[in-house]
């Protein structure tokens, strides 16, 4: 099981440093969690990784069921093995990744019922059937099956989807039977008092850590924010706070100072393979015809291999060419630059300094990405 340690609380925000420790190793936090998938972070190799200061890693249960098996993985030796991979990962439930196919699933009390992306084949996810993926599977931390609502939906449908994730969790825990540490996950949509029902419910099934889900799924910046301030001082204190699927740099910040202390989400990932980076001084399409005798590096301001040996021209170049190459360094840059933001971060609320670094870094990043 992890423990979490609360090191220091910011003294005008919510913000707040702590450690979670794992079988794999310490996790600082907050920190921001690269996604793979399927067992592997897009374009990235376990050592670079490494020397980007990657912490902990996320993988999908969905997925690795459907390909390349969880009976596999664990016949690897579990996905640690499996990916080479020696630190913490936390496996997804899959519950975001089945309610996204409405037009291929059917949900039940009992569970959800839904088809392949792969091959159209029919299959069902009941608590405890996601238990045994996940536990074969074998990460540090694991998520109860959740019922991911869409926005906007009303709230009837929101209430329902409440109810059901709350009896699923209780089913999970009941089928959970490793020493992996089991989340809990807070649904509602943008209604307070369902939000509020829901953190309530599952904060009373006391998991070692809880997950904020259904959320940065089309509401405004403003609407998800309200949501997490009201949401997040309902969740224990001494337990990590997770908010599901957010990885706009802005918004990491400003969910920091409502107190949460994990995030993950493909957006770094998934837009440098288009050619576009998170940079200091806001969002470069590397695509841009401005770029192509440009031979700057990428990011005056920040430090990897990346910015260090290439221009913004030969970025350009393999980008605009389709070489694996640019996908890989943008991949990296946009990955060590979110990990770095989030180690400014936490040096900042432990220096007592975290609401000036917050006030500065969101007055230099508003326009460019785009939060009010």
């Amino acid at each position: 099981m992890i423990k979490f340690q609360l090191i220091h609380e910011d003294k005008k925000t919510k913000a707040r440093a702590g450690i979670i420790h794992t079988p794999h190793g310490d996790i600082e936090t907050p920190v921001f969690m690269p996604v793979g998938t399927r067992a592997t972070v897009k374009a990235m190799t376990p050592e670079a990784l490494k020397t980007i200061g990657a912490q902990i890693i996320l993988s999908n249960a969905y997925h690795l069921y459907l390909r390349p098996g969880h009976d596999l993985v664990k016949e690897a030796g579990g996905l640690h093995k499996f990916m080479n991979w020696d630190k913490p990962i936390l496996t997804d439930s899959g519950g975001f990744q089945v309610f996204s196919l409405s037009e291929m699933r059917k949900v039940t009390e009992e569970g959800v019922e839904f088809r392949s992306i792969i091959d159209g084949s029919t299959h069902f996810f009941t608590p405890e059937k996601v238990m045994e993926i996940e536990e074969w599977i074998g990460a540090d931390i694991i998520m109860v099956l959740d019922e991911c609502t869409t926005y906007p939906s009303e709230k009837q449908y929101v209430e329902g989807a409440v109810r059901r994730t709350y009896e699923w969790a209780k089913r999970c825990k009941a089928a959970h039977v490793t020493d992996q540490a089991l989340f809990g996950i807070v649904q509602g949509g943008t209604y307070e008092d369902l939000r509020k029902m829901s953190a309530e419910l599952t904060a009373e099934l006391d998991f070692p850590g809880y997950a904020i889900g259904g959320l940065s799924v089309g509401e405004p910046h403003t609407l998800m924010f309200e949501v997490l301030d009201y949401t997040v001082p309902l969740l224990p204190k001494d337990r990590p706070r997770y908010v599901m699927g957010l990885g706009n740099p802005t918004s990491l910040v400003e969910s920091v100072a409502l107190g949460v202390d994990m995030f993950d989400c493909v957006l770094p990932t998934r837009i440098a393979r288009n050619g576009l980076a998170l940079t200091s001084v806001g969002k470069v399409n590397i695509r841009n015809a401005k770029y192509a005798r440009d031979f700057d590096k990428l990011d005056p301001n920040h430090d990897c291999y990346t910015c260090n040996n290439f221009s913004r021209a030969y970025l350009r170049h393999l980008i605009k060419s389709d070489e694996i190459l640019g996908a890989v360094l943008l991949t990296w840059h946009n990955l060590s630059y979110l990990i770095d933001v989030m180690g400014e971060v936490r040096t900042a609320i432990l220096e007592d300094r975290f609401a000036e670094f917050r006030a500065d870094y969101q007055i230099k990043h508003e326009k460019e990405f785009g939060v009010v």
